[in-house]
């Protein structure tokens, strides 16, 4: 592998270290058992229900597909309300099905569509609750060691994916999947308390939220023109396809290849769980070494090599070593995902970049459940695994045509140096559209840089919500470069200008060094308007007229 040359930093504090996120951590530890066992009751029971490969790969599928279809909706909703509260709804949500699932599967009532439908509404619960959770991690400890808590959460699912899989086994053989769905709905209690305990110390938000379309659309908006986060989902969704299998036919490959029972079942649930770990354990030091692109890619190879003797394997240990490999390719390229898209965008979009990425990685995954799911039916389980490890080497060699970029270098922190300027013409945070001019003094000689830095000014304005950017020259004035924009109103004005991060500084300086004029360059910002739509006996307002306004003095 490649490696990376790093400067030499002091070493940080571990994430465990800070007490809120050491009792939230450890509250989710016992969710996740629990949550593991809920899924291996689910999957087995759905073996006895039916004996349809597809049916059985669905019931992964059936978890993954909300996150593909509720994150972006999910990851607005953590930006703009108390992440706090919206886990503890999730949380409780969570409880009440699983109790109802597990009083249903006692009744004996549960079908194989009632159990698909059962654990869509938790995959519902879960796909809300983890843009928030992924973004409260910011909320808990310091910026220098947020990859770590990633780390350590994906740590902590995974220590429970060891040994909570084995352990669900052991339940579901020995009192029935209903025990397992009630030992979910449990160990939701934890978390749940913490949460309610917990009272983070957050920056007052001094603007109204953004309604829900369009703090949506302006997720869209920051990821679309990030590309470094674009090429993280593009090969997030490309890895979610290849690695879907290893889950989605575990219970196959107990039931038909190793000819096992849930115990079977169990023990290569944990097995991914234990590469995991080991996985987890070594992240923070194979980041300090290798470059992103290395670990993704390594992680591919080794997950499809893990895919590939699995399905070669009619021998438990040798099958319980393919996991092995599996999980560890597993939890490295999605530890690795989410690092770079958390340390690609800053707080105020922050989860939902993050519910982008799950979105397309699980959007991935279910389709890849869904379609290996169907050539194990048509065509045999190992078939089916074959074919995935063909799928994961494709996702890794897309990484030579497509490869990552390190992440973490630049400073996301907000500027927090723009004033709401004043105005001339009464403005109310409704009051729109608004439309922005800023002239530039070019000497001819600078016109080639000026173009460059012009070129990184249009993909931050369009980034942070500005509409249809324009850049004019002026034919009677060589040297007058007219710099134009929209916004809807003057509220989005308001929060476009605020959003600007100290790594856009080096932008701002640059256009400004080549400024040649005896002045800053001259900002106009203008309320736009349409004639003849006033009725011709009522005399105009004023704030339906504005004039441009022109302020020398105030950066745009």
């Amino acid at each position: 592998m490649d490696s990376v040359t790093q400067a030499p930093t002091q070493q940080t504090p571990s994430p465990l270290s800070i007490p809120i996120f050491r009792a939230i951590w450890t509250a989710s530890l016992a969710s996740n058992f629990g949550g593991l066992i809920q899924s291996v009751g689910a999957a087995w029971m759905m073996t006895s229900l039916s004996a349809s490969p597809q049916l059985i790969a669905l019931v992964p599928a059936a978890t993954t597909l909300p996150i593909m279809l509720l994150s972006l909706w999910a990851g607005a909703v953590a930006d703009n309300l108390d992440r706090r509260k919206v886990m503890i709804a999730c949380q409780a949500s969570m409880l009440i099905v699983s109790t109802a699932l597990a009083l249903t599967a006692w009744a004996g009532l549960v079908t194989p569509w009632l159990l698909l439908g059962f654990t869509f509404l938790i995959g519902c619960a879960t796909a809300i609750n983890g843009p928030a959770w992924q973004a409260s991690v910011g909320d808990m400890v310091p910026r220098a060691i947020l990859p770590s808590a990633v780390a350590m959460n994906s740590m902590g699912f995974n220590l429970a994916r060891s040994v909570g899989p084995a352990l669900g086994g052991v339940i579901v053989a020995a009192a029935g999947a209903a025990a397992a769905f009630l030992t979910n709905a449990v160990s939701y209690i934890a978390l749940l308390t913490v949460l309610f305990r917990w009272r983070p110390d957050l920056p007052p938000k001094l603007l109204p939220r953004e309604r829900l379309g369009v703090a949506m659309q302006a997720g869209l908006s920051y990821v679309a023109m990030s590309p470094n986060i674009r090429l993280v989902l593009l090969r997030a969704a490309v890895f979610g396809v290849g690695a879907s299998a290893v889950s989605a036919l575990m219970p196959l490959v107990a039931r038909d290849i190793l000819g096992g029972g849930a115990l079977t079942f169990g023990l290569t649930s944990g097995a991914f769980g234990i590469g995991a770990v080991l996985a987890a354990l070594s992240t923070r030091h194979l980041r300090a070494r290798f470059s992103v692109e290395t670990m993704v890619r390594s992680a591919a190879l080794i997950l499809a090599l893990g895919t590939a003797i699995t399905g070669a394997s009619g021998w438990l240990a040798l099958a319980l070593f393919g996991y092995l490999l599996a999980g560890m390719g597993w939890v490295t390229a999605l530890a690795t995902f989410n690092v770079s898209v958390q340390m690609s965008a800053p707080r105020w979009v922050v989860a939902r970049a993050v519910s982008l990425y799950q979105m397309t990685a699980f959007g991935g995954m279910a389709i890849g459940a869904w379609m290996f799911g169907w050539i194990a039916e048509h065509h045999g389980v190992v078939e089916a695994l074959y074919a995935s490890a063909a799928a994961q080497f494709a996702a890794a060699t897309l990484g030579f045509l497509r490869p990552l970029a390190q992440t973490g270098e630049d400073n996301l922190d907000l500027q927090n140096s723009w004033r709401e300027p004043d105005t001339a013409v009464p403005v109310e945070p409704r009051s729109g559209p608004v439309v922005v001019t800023i002239e530039y003094r070019i000497p001819a000689g600078s016109v080639v840089p000026f173009l460059s830095a012009m070129s990184e000014r249009r993909r931050i304005r369009r980034r942070d919500g500005a509409h249809g950017w324009t850049l004019m020259r002026d034919l009677g004035d060589p040297v007058l470069w007219v710099e134009r924009y929209h916004v809807s109103t003057w509220l989005d004005y308001v929060r476009h200008n605020q959003r600007r991060t100290v790594a856009d500084i080096d932008n701002s300086q640059a256009i400004h060094a080549l400024h040649a004029g005896p002045n800053p360059p001259v900002v106009h910002r203008m309320l736009e308007r349409q004639t003849g739509s006033l009725p011709i006996s009522r005399a105009p307002d004023p704030r339906e007229m504005g004039d441009p306004m022109t302020d020398p003095t105030r950066s745009n």
